[in-house]
């Protein structure tokens, strides 16, 4: 299995939270082949597909022989329970042993939707999905997703 050093992209606000996960902004092609090359077989992009990139992602993962799953959050109102089940299921679906990156623009919509995935799809308490969050790159979201998984919200 890889170890989470062993994950580190060169990507904006690059986190690795845990055995087979890299988070983090919007990886460029050759993150990509880095990813690829440390075993990454699934890339998760948050991005909608609207916002500005200068390349087409898709092919470039697809063609690189990997996975590629688009959940479009372009903000606080979706971070939803669906989404965040759909992100579950995706990586899910990568299985044991394969490492994900999952990324948006910055990391900030990665770390949000992992604590909405945390508490309302895995069952953990507010405050430790919050950290969850945090781990994984949450930070101006803090405030919507603290509020969000608030009892009773």
């Amino acid at each position: 299995m890889t170890s989470s050093h062993e994950l580190w992209l060169d990507i904006p606000n690059c986190c690795t939270p845990g055995t087979g996960l890299c988070t983090g902004g919007r990886p460029r092609p050759e993150h990509l082949q880095q990813a690829q090359a440390k075993g990454v077989r699934t890339v998760i992009n948050l991005c909608p597909p609207g916002e500005a990139c200068d390349y087409d992602e898709a092919a470039v993962v697809t063609g690189l022989g990997m996975h590629y799953v688009n959940i479009p959050v372009g903000g606080p109102a979706d971070l939803t329970r669906a989404n965040a089940e759909t992100l579950a299921a995706a990586m899910n679906e990568a299985g044991p042993g394969h490492p994900v990156l999952l990324h948006c623009a910055s990391g900030n919509r990665v770390g949000a939707l992992m604590a909405v995935k945390a508490c309302l799809v895995d069952g953990l308490p507010a405050g430790e999905a919050l950290a969850v969050g945090r781990a994984t790159g949450l930070k101006a979201l803090e405030p919507f997703v603290t509020q969000l998984l608030a009892p009773g919200a």
